[in-house]
């Protein structure tokens, strides 16, 4: 399905955004930020109302990430920022009191992209813990600590997934948990935000309220904007993004429910549609910590990307939305060969990451479920079953493949077999909402559908993450849920299973 497109100019000048505004988001010359700094004037006090994050970590680089917002949710969806630009300076130490500090740098934040910087950190150390603040005249932000990707192979990796955090239907309580562990980075598995009216009727959040401007689905960049400021004003949230470096990816709420490439299943002309998908991936872009390959042209933005140089681990990110071919019509046109959930070139990049890798651990975030469940599954993997046959080949020639996956509101853990009788290949680390579809509970009207199947280990429906531990020699899996999310976020947490995957055995053995 194709419509007219946006090229990368014609959406510049369509959204105000100069290629100037672009760069100084990320780093700014003396004589730009000189000019900032003189035309910035008065800001508005608490100008860090979203917090801090770090994301796209390599083994010696990371990007910083702040918006400011000194009232976030401003109807406008401009956060309470005047419309000119300002000076933002950030630093990085290797201590949390910045005595040793080893990077000073800065970025304008300009209107054109929301008050985001997303500044690059080179040069920095492997496998190592630092510190970051921003300044904004005499304002400091929250200290946010992140980490570099380890280059040694005997090192430990310690990593959770997290994804679908509907704010409107619970309260973030697994991050409140999350930021007590002891964690290298958070992998971020899609549906950030959701693009739904928030109503009486699906406000499940005790305590919560909103303003009217939240009641319409969104249509427009600046109410993109204003949704991921909502989402954002959880502090555990920001706490989340302040404990470790983000590695991101999208599924399809950053744009429209079940949306695939060009194509709405709401009726939304095609060329009509790629307008909407160019606001909300610019405000995907304006509010992660991402680096500037991800900035949209038009409606396109490249987010599958590959973090790690080797030694133990290695994260290929994937996006399952952009490329795909549209919902299969028939049985016979959902089997054809040439059926692609990810498009030609990210299949072809995938596979030759994955033969090329010299990771001792290879790690796919995708967006959605790559295990065979029932065939009427045809938003998942189950729609494009030669690509999964493709994927599941490829992974055979690979060390040690891990595919993380959010989504379903579920906790699952499944064996990739390329038939059910056949030698797993890979595990799948399916991690449940944060609070999308509300308490949830242990089982559901859809547990048989998964349960059925010999190579799914656990299927449980409340609210979690998984915490995920990668030595030379093992992977352990950890799956870790809250009892309730819609009253409070008092909730204890638990972990309902555990299990290992020895090195060179893909599969999964429970602990607990």
């Amino acid at each position: 399905m194709t419509g007219p497109r946006l090229n990368r100019r014609t959406f510049l000048q369509l959204s105000g955004v100069s290629s100037a505004a672009l760069a100084l988001g990320v780093t700014a010359p003396a004589q730009a930020l000189a000019a900032a700094e003189a035309d910035a004037g008065a800001v508005p006090d608490g100008v860090f109302g979203l917090g801090v994050a770090s994301g796209d970590p390599g083994t010696g680089s990371v990007v910083l990430w702040t918006r400011l917002a000194p009232d976030p949710l401003a109807a406008d969806g401009h956060g309470g920022m005047p419309p000119r630009p300002v000076p933002v300076r950030y630093e990085v130490a290797t201590d949390e009191g910045f005595g040793t500090v080893v990077r000073r740098g800065a970025a304008v934040a300009s209107p054109e992209l929301a008050h985001s910087v997303h500044p690059q950190i080179d040069g920095l150390e492997p496998g190592r813990e630092y510190f970051y603040r921003f300044h904004v005249g005499r304002q400091v932000s929250p200290t946010g600590r992140t980490k570099t990707l380890p280059a040694d192979g005997d090192a430990r990796f310690r990593f959770a997934t997290a994804s679908c955090q509907a704010w409107y239907h619970g309260h973030f309580t697994a991050y409140r948990h999350l930021v007590d562990e002891d964690l290298d980075a958070v992998v971020f598995l899609g549906d950030y935000i959701y693009e739904y009216a928030i109503t009486s009727s699906n406000l499940w959040r005790a305590g919560a309220s909103v303003t009217p401007e939240h009641a319409v689905e969104i249509q427009t960049l600046e109410q993109f904007r204003l949704r991921y400021s909502l989402f954002k004003s959880d502090p555990h949230l920001q706490a989340a993004h302040a404990k470790a470096p983000w590695i991101v990816t999208w599924d399809d709420h950053e744009v429209q429910n079940n949306y695939g490439a060009d194509g709405s299943q709401y009726g939304v002309l095609p060329e009509h549609f790629v307008h909407l998908r160019a606001v909300g991936y610019r405000a995907f872009y304006e509010n992660l910590p991402v680096s500037l390959s991800a900035l949209p042209e038009g409606p396109d933005s490249r987010v599958y990307r590959s973090f790690g140089d080797g030694g133990l681990v290695r994260f290929h990110v994937l996006d399952t939305r952009q490329y795909r071919d549209p919902l299969p019509v028939d049985a016979a046109d959902q089997n054809r060969e040439d059926r692609s959930i990810l498009g030609a070139a990210q299949e072809a990049w995938l596979y030759d990451g994955l033969a090329a890798s010299p990771a001792r651990w290879n790690v796919i975030a995708n967006g959605v479920t790559v295990a065979p469940i029932t065939t009427n599954r045809t938003d998942q993997w189950d729609g494009y079953p030669a690509n999964r046959r493709r994927l599941l080949a490829a992974m055979e020639r690979t060390s040690n493949p891990v595919v993380l996956t959010g989504d379903i509101h579920k906790h699952v853990a499944a064996e990739l077999r390329p038939d059910p009788a056949a030698p797993a290949v890979g595990v799948e680390l399916i991690c449940t909402s944060i609070a999308s579809d509300g308490d949830g509970a242990p089982t559901d009207a859809y547990t048989p559908d998964w349960v059925q199947h010999p190579y799914v280990k656990l299927y449980d429906g409340r609210r979690g993450y998984v915490l995920v531990t990668l030595t030379k020699d093992s992977m352990t899996s950890e799956f870790k849920i809250v009892p309730w999310v819609e009253a409070d976020a008092s909730a204890p947490l638990q972990t309902v299973a555990r299990f290992t995957t020895p090195a060179g055995a893909p599969g999964l053995e429970r602990l607990a």
